[in-house]
């Protein structure tokens, strides 16, 4: 907001110079951003009127000027257009000294010039460069022009935050400037203006909380060709807004000077009544900007019976706007609530004076305030005759609130002890009233332009910024820094960020807001969350899955040729529930491109989703309780339906894992595949407790099995039965090939899993008779099948490295003969019947 310090200093005059009030006003919280002068540096410029003008001899261009000034009258030539008899101008007189150069006597084309007639921009105190500033006709000649237009003010830019809207007004930085100086606030009287004829125009609510309290007013007869005074076109200038016609001049210095946008409609083309209601979907209004724009239900309207007069709180519209045939108008103020004005401008690329203060919120007690001084205004400069005030209110009009706080507050929080008489004179002075104090505290009533006033902790802020952020101690802090014990069940976030580094990947942190349209591309089944203030409208929606952001990062570095990218992200996803907003922490990986970085030692491989998966099972390798992770087919909507798996641990899904879907690849114009999973953190932060156990005194022994299965058979289904069934001892276990083609049924699939697993070395020799050899070795054989020892431990009769069940046959003399049976695994345990070695 920009602010004349002159008309600031007319409510409140501290004496303490520029400099230190913009000071004051940056330590209290209101930055200031910049401080400029109202013109340029220049001195020996006067009033001067032009009492004669002839055509230059030998210029065509060019006007040799009389110029009335403190010595009588002097000769200029002047090469502005507009220079003519009997306007007032700035004259630049002989040694005048201007922002960019000094004034000499000089000879043009021959006449003799004494001095210059002077332009807005040559005197830096305005950018209209069309001919010579044209003065007030009441300007008074040889006048100083620097005291006569006031152009030694300083306009001060100050950086408000959204919650402090009392200040978007002079009213609101001079009641903070008497604060910090203790000064005393002169208010311009305003009265109540009484009627003078009894015309009035109703006023229906029916917008519910949108608007609860609205006041309008009736002014005939008034003559709109009248122009603004001089004075309020500058400050109306000075505060960055230009000069249109009286009755908008006159609602817009009361919205710089008071906080509260008004309007004025054409009462000639109001019918009916005025209804303050939301719009009706798609219906039209063009606005005064003459931009046609269709209208959203959530947006408020002031409109009567034909349909929308303009968008409540943004702007209004063209066909009901004061014009300069107007003679009869409708005054309006009204309160409308911040969370029902917040949005509404910027859905329609719109960003004005009025939204931006609705938007913050408006002292709900102005509008009376506000309306009587634009009727006072209105009647001093385009006259007019004054219907009564039309005040209408609803059950939702905001009510007075109470804060209270306690004595030992503001030593906990501002290490301060400060005098009770202190503490009541800063919050009063602040428009706070004291309702009861206490011994333990007090009790405020926080008055109607504070909104960011609701707590104990705001009135120790208030407190703060008016005692001095300077003058505040500085104290160490103490507290206890014990450290909290780490469960070993639960592993930290730091570990998942390190392996995928590790593994080559680059963590991402992206907004947790995204567009509407790309949360729907990848959730359409999911409803987001929709800002009613986005920060823009491609940030409108709360995201409900992590994996449209890390797309998005994909694209924009795709977009500046990086070929081979590896992301990942930790963060919330918003779902919204019949409970409420769930939140959700969730770990999301991608990647694309090649599967090793460029190198002539390395084949140009894209990654597929095995990769992805690989990358995925070392993250859960690290709970150390892989074996409770699983994979199975699943369904995503934005996912590849033949490369798409959801991920389970202890049989609850806990995320998916894929590759994206090649119609909504191509949506989003990436040239090749792209690889993507989403885990819950929970699922991945817990960890299985270590536990000893003893290291066999066997070695290991491996097992290939290849198994023909139909193709539709998942190698984990396989693999949970074999460890189902293989026992305690089982080691490890792997797929080390899937085969389908050639050799076998084009319905079936090889595939080949390795055991590992720890056992005894068994020999059992047996002595038989030659003749029935054969026949009773396989009759003792097949009792070591039969036989289970009591821990149920498998053993493998092994002979060398070979997994072949060995029995010894000793048969008479030279004919012994070794026996060597292929066996499965066996059942082993003690006989006696049996004799080992």
């Amino acid at each position: 907001m920009k602010i004349s310090e002159s008309w600031l200093r007319e409510w409140v005059n501290p004496e303490v110079g520029t400099d230190e009030l913009v000071a004051q006003l940056t330590m209290a919280g209101l930055e200031v951003d910049a401080v400029e002068s109202v013109a340029g540096d220049f001195n020996g410029v006067i009033v001067g009127e032009i009492v004669g003008c002839e055509q230059h001899p030998d210029a065509d261009k060019l006007r040799v000027c009389q110029v009335a000034g403190l010595e009588g009258l002097s000769q200029v030539v002047c090469g502005a257009p507009n220079a003519r008899v009997g306007i007032k101008i700035p004259f630049a007189t002989i040694g005048a000294k201007l922002p960019e150069f000094d004034i000499k006597k000089a000879k043009l084309r021959g006449v003799e010039s004494f001095g210059m007639l002077c332009g807005q921009t040559e005197l830096k105190a305005g950018d209209d460069d069309s001919g010579v500033w044209e003065l007030p006709a009441d300007a008074p000649v040889g006048a100083n022009l620097r005291d006569y237009l006031n152009l030694n003010d300083k306009l001060i830019e100050v950086d408000l935050t959204p919650n402090r809207s009392d200040c978007l007004s002079v009213k609101g930085i001079a009641r903070e400037v008497g604060v910090l100086n203790r000064a005393p606030v002169t208010a311009p009287a305003i009265a109540a203006v009484p009627a003078t004829i009894a015309d009035t125009f109703s006023v229906h609510l029916e917008a519910g909380y949108a608007c609860s309290r609205y006041v309008g007013r009736v002014i005939r007869n008034i003559d709109i060709t009248r122009p603004s005074p001089a004075w309020l076109q500058d400050k109306l200038v000075r505060s960055g807004l230009r000069s249109i016609d009286a009755v908008v001049d006159v609602t817009n210095y009361v919205l710089i000077e008071l906080g509260q946008p008004m309007h004025a409609f054409d009462l000639s083309s109001l019918n009916d009544a005025i209804h303050v209601r939301m719009a009706h979907q798609g219906e039209s209004l063009v606005l005064l900007d003459e931009q046609e724009v269709k209208l959203n239900a959530d947006t408020m309207v002031i409109a009567d019976q034909k349909g929308p007069l303009a968008i409540a709180g943004v702007m209004g519209g063209k066909a009901s706007a004061v014009s300069e045939n107007t003679r009869d108008i409708f005054l309006e103020s009204a309160f409308f609530n911040p969370l029902a004005i917040a949005g509404r401008a910027r859905s329609y690329g719109l960003h004005t004076d009025s939204s931006h203060r609705f938007e913050r919120g408006v002292d709900y007690n102005l509008q009376v305030e506000a309306i009587e001084r634009a009727t006072q205004l209105l009647l001093d400069i385009v006259g007019g005759e004054v219907g009564p005030l039309v005040h209408v209110n609803n059950e939702h009009l905001p009510q007075e609130r109470e804060v209270t706080l306690r004595k030992a507050r503001i030593v906990s929080g501002l290490s301060l002890e400060m005098a009770d008489d202190e503490v009541v004179d800063i919050l009063s002075r602040l428009g706070l009233k004291l309702v009861s104090q206490s011994v333990v505290g007090w009790t405020f009533a926080v008055p109607s332009y504070r909104f960011d006033i609701s707590i104990e902790a705001d009135l120790l802020e208030e407190l703060a910024r008016v005692y001095g952020y300077n003058r505040l101690p500085t104290r160490s802090l103490a507290a206890p820094l014990d450290i909290e014990p780490h469960p070993e069940a639960k592993m930290g976030l730091p570990a998942l960020r390190k392996q995928l580094i590790a593994r080559g990947y680059q963590e991402a942190i992206t907004y947790s807001f995204i567009e509407p349209k790309l949360s729907a591309l990848f959730d359409p089944k999911v409803e987001p969350v929709i800002l009613r203030n986005p920060i823009s409208a491609d940030m409108a929606a709360m995201r409900t899955s992590l994996i449209p952001g890390l797309v998005s990062v994909l694209r924009h570095n795709l977009n500046r040729q990086q070929s081979r990218v590896r992301l990942f992200e930790s963060g919330l996803r918003f779902v919204p529930e019949a409970s409420g907003l769930k939140q959700e922490p969730m770990l999301a990986g991608l990647i694309y491109g090649s599967r090793s970085p460029e190198s002539w030692a390395n084949a140009a491989e894209m990654v597929d989703f095995f990769d992805l998966k690989g990358d995925l099972e070392s993250l859960l390798a690290l709970s150390g309780d892989e074996a409770a992770f699983s994979f199975a087919p699943d369904d995503n909507p934005a996912l590849h339906p033949g490369q798409t798996a959801g991920v389970y641990r202890n049989g609850e899904w806990q995320g998916v894992i894929g590759a994206l879907h090649p119609s909504l690849q191509q949506q989003l114009d990436i040239p090749q595949s792209v690889y993507v999973f989403e885990v819950r953190l929970s699922a991945l932060l817990g960890a299985r407790i270590p536990a000893f156990s003893a290291l066999s005194k066997f070695p290991e022994v491996r097992r290939d099995l290849a198994l023909l299965v139909d193709r539709n058979v998942a190698a984990d289904k396989l693999l949970t039965a074999v460890r189902s069934q293989a026992g305690e001892h089982l080691t490890d276990l792997k797929v080390f090939d899937v085969y389908m083609g050639k050799g076998i049924d084009p319905h079936r699939k090889s595939v080949a899993m390795g055991l590992m697993r720890n056992f005894m070395r068994i020999s059992a020799s047996i002595s038989v008779k030659r003749k029935s050899w054969w026949s009773s070795s396989l009759k003792r054989f097949a009792m070591l099948w039969k036989i289970t020892n009591r821990s149920n431990c498998l053993a493998l009769v092994t002979l060398s490295y070979a997994i072949k069940a060995s029995v010894r046959v000793v048969t008479p003399r030279r004919e012994r003969k070794f026996l060597s049976v292929p066996v499965a695994w066996l059942p082993f345990a003690q006989d006696k019947n049996l004799r080992h070695e």
